[in-house]
């Protein structure tokens, strides 16, 4: 059980919450043993200094001139999102599966993190491993490193290169500065790139005007042990809105006879700024910095036991954008990005710098044709060194990214319908070029609901891991004298590939219901196999290959009533069918069975409910399958 206390003062910008919130999160997570602080939990005094120095003197009533139980159902509908065609829309209009959790949403559900949240969205599997380590993927192929799904903050990618997949520990983001956070299952690669192959999730924070004043929240329990955020903002001379903050996490290790070593500690700071010139443009400046731990345990082929480890996270990163309006109809825009990540572990370590530079141009040509074509360069540079474990040869490297992508929304049948046509071009040093076109119709219905469908080709690409990576690891069980079976990387491993075919319906029903539905069938190809090639008495040796193929199919349904204006439920239900299959004689019987990593049935259902004197109540149910 955690406590969550929210404290504001001062709330000058249009988006704050004076007042103070008292929230508790009933998740059953596992149960946990207590254990003596450690030296970093200095980070949680300095915390709380900050938080004793920002704090008010005065508490009001919660108000919240957001709250979505004010809006109505069409309005919720019609919420802009960015995320699946790179320029505002409707969400009622986008033709792609989409959800949208808001930052009410986030403030009414207790939930104290990311992928918490993340629980509730249909099509999405979310499994935690530890009290540190997350699983997340979108329609299937879950692990932690679930290679398929593209993650970004503010549009900053957060999927690593080196696994292909996200390392959620590490990317914490203070809850109290989420705008929305919006979840696109199905392929965006056309727009996003390789390994945007089942889907996307755009964390999207508030400008820095939307976040004046002073802010703390407190929170402690028996599995998170405390969680201190503190934040201010203002406006500074020339009109520059500017935020700073601080947070601090620590989770206390699960329980399990001779304990579990997976306690969690997390500090991180950082800002953002926001500025306008002329009244035809603007730019932003924000970046994070990091430090924490992590424990872990691992077991190797050299070691008749696991061995116990703390591994060492720390990082930052520096971002830059520019959008420049050049009249009514076109609009011009830059980012730039610079990130660090480095780890360092008994299997890891890492360190790892990337830059990214992207243009886009968004315009109308004509009444019918909406333009949005863009160019992108990515350099990574790792350096790493081998361990017990694990190790790259060569252990340094340089990767480059270029790609190229445009899409053009044709509006046909006076407005009624639009058709999106669109492709990426992107050249990557594994495996060359890669081409990923999508063609998408959106149909607005008489009755005022939206149908759409879409045909899709997307990749993913090869890691690092996969292409030059050398894996120490013992099959279990080990009969006497077997030597380790060591896996490694291969230079003729290929993009996997997916064919997706998808279709939907939203609909509203006299503002009291609305529902989304969306229905997939997925072909995948060259899909990623563990494949032995030698056996002792010769070195006990195995590759990565691309030697399985199979096929996904899907229903989501999430639906919203309104009964009252003070009470709103909402259901949502996903059906998940995968098939694989081994080809060209390959034996990976471990691969093949991760479609059974993701569940076939999954449900939520939760309720909320607006009470007299600004009381609300929000609870839920959520059910897994097999």
């Amino acid at each position: 059980m955690t406590a969550i206390l929210r404290r504001l003062a001062q709330p000058t910008g249009p988006s704050s919450h004076p007042g103070t919130r008292w929230t508790s999160d009933l998740s059953p997570g596992h149960a946990r043993q207590r254990q003596p602080a450690h030296p970093r939990r200095v980070w949680s005094g300095l915390s709380l200094l900050l938080c004793l120095l920002l704090a008010p003197t005065r508490v009001q009533a919660t108000t919240s001139a957001t709250d979505l139980m004010d809006m109505s159902l069409e309005a919720l509908m019609d919420i802009e999102v960015t995320s699946v065609a790179k320029k505002p829309q409707k969400k009622s209009e986008a033709a792609a599966a989409v959800f949208v959790i808001t930052n009410e949403d986030l403030n009414r559900w207790g939930v104290t993190s990311i992928p918490d949240a993340l629980r509730r969205v249909p099509g999405v599997q979310v499994a935690r491993i530890d009290a540190n380590k997350w699983a997340i993927t979108a329609r299937g192929f879950n692990s932690r490193f679930a290679n398929k799904l593209l993650v970004l903050i503010d549009g900053r990618s957060v999927y690593t290169p080196l696994f292909a997949g996200v390392y959620w520990e590490s990317n914490l983001v203070m809850l109290e500065d989420v705008e929305r956070i919006e979840v696109i299952r199905g392929p965006g690669g056309t727009l996003w790139g390789a390994n945007a192959v089942n889907g996307v999730i755009n964390i999207i924070t508030k400008p820095a005007a939307a976040t004046r004043g002073n802010l703390v929240t407190i929170g402690a329990g028996n599995e998170l042990e405390h969680l201190v955020n503190a934040r201010h903002g203002g406006t500074g001379k020339h009109g520059v809105d500017y935020r700073v903050y601080a947070m601090s996490r620590s989770d206390d290790e699960g329980h399990r006879p001779g304990g579990s070593h997976d306690d969690y500690e997390m500090a991180q700071t950082g800002f953002r700024s926001d500025w306008k010139y002329g009244g035809t443009g603007s730019h932003t400046l924000q970046g994070d910095y990091y430090r924490g731990t992590g424990g872990q345990e691992l077991g190797i082929a050299t070691s008749p036991v696991a061995l116990v480890d703390d591994t060492e996270m720390a990082g930052g990163n520096l971002h830059y954008r520019w959008t420049h309006d050049a009249g009514a109809h076109s609009r011009y825009s830059f980012r730039a990005y610079y990130d660090h990540v480095s780890r360092e572990g008994a299997d890891l370590f890492e360190d790892r710098h990337t830059i990214d530079l992207e243009f886009q141009h968004h315009f109308t040509a004509d009444a019918r044709h909406d333009i949005v074509w863009g160019l992108n360069y990515r350099s990574i540079d790792d350096d790493t060194r081998p361990t017990r474990i694990f190790s790259l040869q060569p252990a340094d490297r340089r990767v480059d990214l270029l790609t190229a992508f445009i899409q053009d929304e044709i509006s046909l049948s006076g407005g009624r319908a639009k058709l999106t046509i669109g492709s990426k071009l992107e050249h990557n040093d594994f495996t060359g070029f890669e081409l990923q076109p999508n063609v998408r119709l959106a149909w607005r219905t008489d009755t005022g609901g939206t149908l759409w469908g879409a045909i899709s080709r997307t990749v993913r690409t090869p890691a690092r891991g996969e292409h030059d990576g050398i894996l120490t690891v013992t099959p279990p069980p080990v009969p006497p004298g077997l030597p380790p079976l060591t896996i490694t990387g291969s230079n003729a491993y290929d993009s996997e590939e997916l064919i997706a075919c998808e279709i939907g319906l939203r609909h509203s029903l006299a503002d009291r219901m609305t529902l989304d539905m969306a229905a997939f069938y997925n072909r995948y190809d060259e899909l990623r196999t563990v494949d032995i090639v030698s056996t002792p008495p010769d070195p006990f040796l195995a590759i990565f290959a691309n030697n399985m193929k199979g096929r996904t199919a899907g229903l989501e349904v999430d639906a919203r009533w309104k009964f009252k204006p003070w009470l709103a439920v909402n259901a949502n239900y996903t059906w998940l069918d995968i098939d694989l299959d081994l080809v060209n004689g390959s034996m990976d019987s471990q691969s093949l069975a991760t479609g059974d990593a993701s569940p076939e049935h999954a449900a939520n259902l939760w309720l909320a409910a607006d009470l007299r004197h600004e009381v609300s109540i929000d609870t839920g149910l959520r059910y897994v399958g097999s």
